[in-house]
């Protein structure tokens, strides 16, 4: 950064359905998975993942598939506490639909993540960085799955990233603050942004607003592939969902998001 210029705003991203369309990748495998553990009886539509995720407590895909395969064997009269559920064999079953069978070797990952389309390009950061907004990112993601996009696919150089087991889940935003705080460089005065596209993303802002109230933050929503893709009715409900959850704006598209249009929202503040 020039330091004749200070910061304008901190922008802070989450990956999935932001950077990279996971609804026929993470979504796919989730649903790939309660289908296996239910014996085939259940596979949960988009619509029924997005319910699921509208509570704000499902970020994680593990555990949301784990509780989706609980409700149903419930709407079965049978209790979750009479099933027995490996949540060792649950994750390793996605993972391995998601990554492929070789794990822990991104050169050979050949699963549904080598299939994600990305929804913007690095020139977009690159844009942000010319106009004073430094970035970064705070994921529910593996670190290995979300380097795998920043670095690999993206051609991002080492980005600042706060993934899966190195904060909690959201909606604790400790993540969140932990990037704010590196980007900021000790200034408290710098509007910070979460850009996500789910209830728990926009909960996460909102949390941030209750442990440091005396700083700017601001929450925009993103609506991810599927829902820009179902009907307009669909779209709007989900929107109205992400504006309910905290956000201060909710955009068809990351690319919407211009260095301008973050002036803009900035700018729009009412007075202290």
């Amino acid at each position: 950064m020039n330091s004749v210029m200070p910061l304008q705003a901190i922008a802070v991203f989450d990956i999935d359905g932001v950077i990279r369309d996971v609804g026929g990748s993470y979504r796919r495998a989730l649903a790939d998975t309660v289908e296996s553990f239910t014996q085939g009886r259940y596979r949960p539509t988009a619509e029924a993942i997005d319910e699921l995720k509208s509570e704000g407590r499902w970020n994680n895909d593990w555990e949301a598939s784990q509780e989706l395969i609980y409700r149903y064997f419930e709407t079965q009269g049978q209790p979750r506490a009479d099933l027995t559920l490996s949540y060792e064999a649950l994750v390793d079953f996605f993972q391995r639909r998601y990554r492929g069978p070789n794990l822990e070797d991104p050169a050979q990952w050949k699963g549904y993540i080598s299939q994600e389309p990305l929804l913007v390009s690095a020139p977009y950061f690159e844009q942000l960085t010319q106009a004073y907004i430094a970035w970064g990112f705070f994921s529910g993601a593996t670190r290995g799955s979300a380097t795998f996009v920043l670095e690999r696919r993206l051609g991002l150089s080492e980005p600042l990233l706060v993934a899966m087991h190195d904060a909690p889940g959201k909606p604790d935003p400790t993540g969140f603050l932990q990037v704010a705080d590196q980007l900021s460089a000790g200034n408290p005065d710098i509007p910070v942004l979460y850009i996500g596209d789910t209830v728990a993303d926009m909960h996460t802002v909102q949390q941030a607003r209750q442990q440091r109230p005396a700083a700017t933050w601001l929450g925009v929503g993103i609506l991810p592939p599927h829902v820009v893709a179902a009907d307009g009715t669909y779209a709007a409900n989900y929107a109205a969902g992400l504006m309910t959850a905290g956000a201060s704006l909710v955009l068809p598209g990351l690319t919407d998001l211009t260095p301008d249009r973050i002036e803009r929202l900035i700018h729009e503040l009412p007075p202290d």
